[in-house]
């Protein structure tokens, strides 16, 4: 005859083999510590960060120092004229090339940067304002994402910047206006899955303002898709920007964009290669790891049926 297990007995064994579950930033942490792509592209944009906001520390020379007796000097691994005095060369102007696309770095991050926050701001009040309310609100409020994604968006932008200029701030204001239907859509559609949930119910029933709801109940549920958004606009509005910088139509000059640099450049891009070489490898490199970066947030915080 078989022994018999006291309960008590059970309960003990099965207590024994217990495997504590990991709360949710624990899981999140392992996963961006197994991320290749978030580790990459992550370790990149903040090599980029830390060169633009050291750029006063660590360039050699001044972003406008000019000396024509040294104009078009190739870079240091040039056997005939390289130099260390300016291991990138220098432009036509003589400035060091290296300087200038450490402060370029500055501008290309603060716009995308600024342009994507702002936009984030914009598109995702107005897509929660219309997901919540509903009814005419919503309708009107997706009259306004048809007309915008009705709008050409390069062309847009480059009648606007010939009306008010190329300034930084005009920039950012023009970017963050090309970008904010992207918020709005995706916001919308997550707060409409959200505001039928029973925490938000019991929040309405408590007499909790709606404000208040938004902002405390449906934002931080939505977060997440706004950050991923953020990461992707960020790298699009850069290269908008290197762009319309390249066309005339963005940052002048004297200040050192590498869109700008690009346009400079052009006019010996076959004796002087490096001239276009530099800055249009910066704008590869930083744009694909902002990509890599937000593809590694969306599949550590939201990572099922991801590889």
């Amino acid at each position: 005859m078989p022994d018999t297990i006291h309960p008590n007995g059970l309960e003990d064994q099965v207590d024994e083999f217990e495997i504590a579950v990991p709360s949710p930033p624990e899981l999140m942490r392992r996963r961006a510590k197994s991320h290749r792509g978030f580790i990459i592209g992550g370790s990149v944009v903040l090599f980029f960060l830390a060169v633009a906001v050291f750029a006063p520390v660590l360039a050699p020379y001044g972003p406008y120092d000019q000396e024509l007796t040294k104009r078009l000097i190739p870079p240091v691994w040039d056997a005939a004229k390289g130099t260390w005095d300016h291991p990138f060369g220098t432009d036509a102007l003589g400035r060091d090339y290296l300087t200038r696309l450490m402060y370029g770095a500055q501008i290309s991050l603060m716009i995308g940067f600024f342009a994507a926050a702002v936009s984030a701001i914009v598109g995702s009040t107005i897509g929660m304002i219309g997901g919540y309310f509903g009814g005419r609100v919503d309708n009107f409020i997706m009259y306004l994402i048809n007309v915008k994604l009705a709008l050409p968006g390069l062309l847009v932008a480059l009648s606007l910047v010939s009306v008010f200029g190329g300034s930084i701030l005009a920039l950012i204001l023009i970017l963050s206006f090309l970008f904010w239907d992207r918020y709005a859509v995706v916001t919308r559609s997550v707060t409409q899955q959200i505001r039928v949930n029973d925490y938000i119910t019991a929040a309405q029933a408590l007499g909790t303002s709606r404000t208040r709801i938004i902002i405390g109940e449906v934002l931080p549920n939505v977060m997440n898709q706004i950050i991923v958004i953020a990461s992707l606009e960020m790298a699009v509005a850069i290269i908008v920007e290197a762009a319309l910088s390249f066309l005339g139509l963005g940052v002048q000059p004297p200040t050192p964009s590498w869109g700008l640099l690009l346009s400079e450049g052009r006019s010996y891009m076959f004796f002087m290669p490096y001239l276009i070489n530099f800055p249009g490898l910066a704008i590869f490199f930083l744009v694909i790891s902002i990509n890599m970066m937000g593809d590694g947030i969306r599949d550590i915080t939201a990572p099922e049926g991801r590889n």
